[in-house]
């Protein structure tokens, strides 16, 4: 028997297989309507454990495995259809329907905006791009941007999430567990770093250089090449070290800062591009105390913590698997006070408006302890 005829097999199987699957959803569904009769529970752990040891028991010793990791994810499936019934939605779905119609059609070409550091700082860029003429308020930290936005200072807050480089930035990642805020924009900003230093300066006269630990972590070699007799001296934000350089007075200190650092407080660019990657890219966030969704929303971030017990990461997992859904990013950050216990942080590619995406946030709202809706929307290339 050749290849061809293998195929055909296999393909006269699968007729059978589909047919079946679909009659074994429609009796699921017969079920889950009984069970919303009967105020029962859709997830029954002792018959899906009896069922999986059945099927293990009658299946061929080399497939055993196979067919176990099979009928997890129809079981899975199926929970999935069942839920769809017998859950009322959410409060979260209506939220969402209530944004969707009701936020303007067009993103604000202006706004008062939060920005952590000082003039000349990436989310300063960042902001420019996500907006055409923002009034940007700068803000010493993180924990000032935040503020501002839920205090009403600022309408907005623009904030860096990960670098490709130097991966996420954590203390941002901490501040999203204790603030109620929801993300209406992103945008990708190309990490150009340059080594400044106040006019005449030379490279060999440095013997400090100072930046934000990020900055730091993705220059490290230019670092190393600069030799051990200069220090690194960490600041709370790339602009923020230009400044201090530039009105230290001193003739030996150079910062690790954007191009433009330059420009605005008068620095000699000593070198450019000094990072250690051409991908060098920081993914930058626009902040709101409101929930706001803008017309082209296609990427949602989302917060849960899971039960902690063995399998509630891949029953969480198995619905974006479920319903076709890409998975963009999985974070996951300790939950203060609570031992080897943590958030999970997700990305995810799906067009607000589709039906898998409004099933989704109903399943991902029964599956987790807690559930915080962090927003949808588009990125600005």
């Amino acid at each position: 028997m050749d290849i061809a005829e293998l195929r055909e097999k296999i393909d006269s199987i699968d007729e059978e297989l589909c047919a079946l699957v679909e009659k074994r959803m429609n009796v699921a569904a017969e079920i889950a309507e009984y069970k919303k009769e009967n105020g029962i529970p859709v997830y029954d752990p002792r018959r899906e454990r009896q069922k999986l040891a059945d099927i293990a028991e009658k299946a061929d010793p080399e497939l055993r495995r196979y067919m176990t990791v099979l009928y997890s994810l129809i079981f899975e499936i199926s929970r999935s259809r069942q839920q769809s019934i017998v859950t009322e939605d959410p409060p979260i779905v209506t939220e969402i329907a209530d944004a969707i119609e009701n936020t303007p059609k067009l993103f604000p070409e202006t706004a008062a905006v939060a920005c952590q550091g000082v003039e000349g700082a990436y989310s300063g860029i960042a902001c420019d791009k996500m907006f055409k003429t923002p009034s940007i308020v700068y803000f010493k930290n993180f924990d000032g941007v935040f503020s501002a936005v839920s205090k009403g200072l600022c309408r907005y807050g623009v904030l860096p999430l990960e670098n490709t480089v130097a991966g996420s930035v954590k203390k941002v990642y901490d501040l999203m567990i204790s603030n109620d805020f929801r993300i209406v924009r992103s945008t990708d900003v190309r990490i150009e770093h340059c080594l400044l230093a106040p006019r005449g300066v030379s490279l060999s006269d440095i013997k400090e250089v100072f930046s934000h630990e990020q900055a730091i972590s993705q220059c490290s070699e230019f670092l190393r090449s600069l030799g051990d007799g200069v220090t690194v001296t960490r600041c709370s934000n790339t602009a923020a070290a230009a400044e201090e350089v530039a009105s230290s007075g001193r003739r030996d200190a150079a910062a690790i800062a954007s191009f433009a650092c330059s420009e605005i407080y008068g620095l000699d660019c000593l070198s450019r591009g000094i990072e250690d990657s051409d991908n060098n890219h920081t993914k930058f966030v626009t902040i709101s105390k409101s929930l706001e969704i803008y017309p082209g929303a296609d990427r949602t971030s989302l917060m849960m913590v899971l039960p902690h017990k063995p399998g509630s990461l891949y029953k969480a997992l198995s619905r974006f698997y479920a319903l076709g859904i890409n998975l963009l990013k999985l974070e996951s950050r300790p939950i203060p006070g609570r031992d080897f216990e943590f958030s999970f942080y997700f990305d995810l590619e799906t067009s607000v408006y589709s039906d898998e995406f409004v099933k989704l946030m109903r399943e991902l709202y029964d599956c987790s302890e807690q559930f915080k809706y962090l927003g949808s929307y588009s990125e600005v290339r």
